[in-house]
């Protein structure tokens, strides 16, 4: 046989927590069709491992790369980590599926999370023709929850009431419909834009259309009620809907809530659900400002709030969240915002900014957002990271980088080191875990979680999403101060059979096709 491709002389780590082992790699095509001693096989390309690792493709499970990868055929700042599949519109927050009615609101809304703008809408609605929209269009497998957002506002619009029967059919036709075009589940922040009114019995009903499809109940629990209650009721929702649970960038901020979290997970959690989390290894955030805001401000959609802050009452109940979560500006920096004239606060603090504009708080965040359209990111700067590490180390834990992108931001540096911080520091320095638990945590296990077929193992017949990387060097360089740094010690990356990463840099790939492909749950 001839093949494609041979990777030779390299250390095998398959993804599924077995012992790594010496072999080569033969590729045709797109796919992995020979593992073991291909030294005298015939081959277009070989390239020589020795001293290196190979790992299956790296799969994030919880990003927001959803308008990105629209625009960015290689999307660097994650291939470069070797992430070769990017689970997307996480909680319950996106572009699709949309109607007439919301579209410009979901735009407007998510520009401090993804970047497109008005002129970026092509007309898409369903969740299949955005999706169609990603195939071959970027370097990046994608696949895609249904956000429930999206399914709710366009049965009810963007209020605080309960839906009625009909809302609720239309609800769950629209996660049916998203189902059927091949999503996992569905996704929900429950602290966001209108599923902060969605009421647990509301999420049930919700959850019990996915149940028939075996799918996944993604969820950013209720963290501003409380990072256990916002468990328990994740719990409750996947037991009473019978479905399985899986919580977005899950941590705790002191040891004592740490081991709360924990022993619930391991008492009751487990044994109720099929359960599973996500968390990028660091301990400070990173969202948008208006996710402070008071939830009244949202009852009309996005598009209405900036009359709404101009309210001295909604401004007074800003001004009592700020008091009421002892939020201390100084920890909290601002990361990017599309406007010129404030664009010198980027990197600085939400406390230089209030100190300098001699208003309140609450006054002066409320017109920060009026001047840059609610398009504010934010970075909280609290923490000592290695009090993530108890959940990094958790059997139910895989990899969520929760990044967030602006070239021209002081962005949180989960974005780019993710990868690099878990398959290094984490294992060679703190010893959390051997390499290969690292790389299952990176592939194999989110492969199965998330119902990515044929992916997630370097295996025989697998599709040949493949990373080299040298285990001895291989960490993240971002800093807070400096996020723009790309890992170091992760050398080649393929996709499909193509190489889109080489010695490290950018491979610039011929013709208007890449090999990325859009993914469905559970499919071949």
């Amino acid at each position: 046989m001839d093949y494609d491709y041979i990777i030779g002389n390299g250390t095998l780590v398959d993804g599924n927590s077995t012992p790594k082992f010496k072999a080569d790699v033969g590729i045709l095509g797109d796919r992995i069709v020979a593992i073991g001693d291909l030294g005298t096989a015939q081959t277009k390309k070989r390239l020589d491992a020795t001293g290196l690792t190979l790992a299956p493709g790296f799969i994030d499970v919880h990003n927001h790369s959803d308008g990105w990868l629209r625009k960015t055929p290689n999307f660097f700042p994650k291939t470069s980590q070797g992430f070769t599949t990017e689970v997307l519109m996480a909680d319950g927050i996106s572009y699709a599926p949309v109607d007439r009615a919301t579209w410009r609101h979901w735009v407007y809304y998510m520009r401090a999370l993804n970047g497109l703008q008005q002129n970026d809408y092509n007309g898409w609605e369903s969740i299949e023709e955005y999706m169609s929209g990603l195939n071959g269009a970027t370097c990046q497998n994608t696949i895609t929850h249904i956000p429930y957002a999206h399914a709710r506002t366009m049965a009810m619009g963007w209020g605080r009431e309960a839906p009625d029967d009909v809302q609720m059919e239309e609800i769950q036709t629209s996660i049916t419909h998203g189902m059927e075009e091949g999503a996992v589940g569905i996704s929900t922040g429950l602290d966001y834009i209108s599923e902060c009114f969605a009421q647990t019995d509301e999420i049930v009903e919700a959850c019990k259309v996915i149940s028939e499809y075996g799918g996944l109940y993604v969820t950013h629990i209720r963290y501003k009620k409380g990072t256990l209650a916002g468990i328990k009721e994740a719990v409750e929702i996947g037991k009473r809907s019978n479905v399985s649970v899986h919580i977005s960038h899950l941590k705790g901020t002191s040891q004592k809530q740490i081991d709360e979290i924990l022993t619930y997970i391991d008492t009751v959690a487990i044994n109720e659900v099929d359960f599973s989390f996500d968390v990028y290894p660091y301990l400070p955030g990173s969202t948008m400002l208006n996710y402070m805001l008071p939830y009244e401000v949202w009852e009309e959609g996005p598009l209405n709030v900036l009359a709404k802050l101009n309210d001295p009452i909604i401004r007074r109940r800003f001004s009592r969240i700020i008091e009421r979560y002892e939020v201390n500006l100084e920890h909290i920096y601002i990361a990017w915002l599309p406007g010129k004239e404030n664009a010198r606060y980027i990197g600085r603090s939400l406390g230089d900014f209030v100190n300098e504009s001699c208003k309140t708080p609450a006054d002066a965040l409320s017109d920060l957002l009026i001047d840059e359209n609610l398009a504010v990111l934010l970075v909280f700067h609290h923490g000592d990271d290695k009090l993530v590490h108890p959940f990094l180390s958790h059997p139910s834990y895989m990899m969520g980088t929760d990044g967030i992108y602006f070239p021209n931001g002081a962005v949180h540096p989960r974005m780019y080191g993710s990868a690099g911080r878990l398959l290094g520091p984490c294992v060679r320095d703190y010893k959390l875990f051997s390499l290969e638990e690292a790389v299952h945590k990176l592939s194999g296990l989110p492969a199965q979680r998330f119902g990515i077929e044929e992916r997630g193992l370097i295996s025989q017949d697998y599709y040949a999403d493949i990373v080299v990387f040298d285990a001895d060097t291989v960490k993240d360089q971002a800093t807070y101060q400096d996020p723009h740094q790309f890992c170091l010690g992760i050398n080649h990356v393929f996709v499909n059979g193509t190489i889109i990463v080489n010695d490290g840099q950018e491979v610039e790939l011929q013709g208007d096709v890449y090999p990325g492909k859009v993914l469905r749950y559970n499919q071949k």
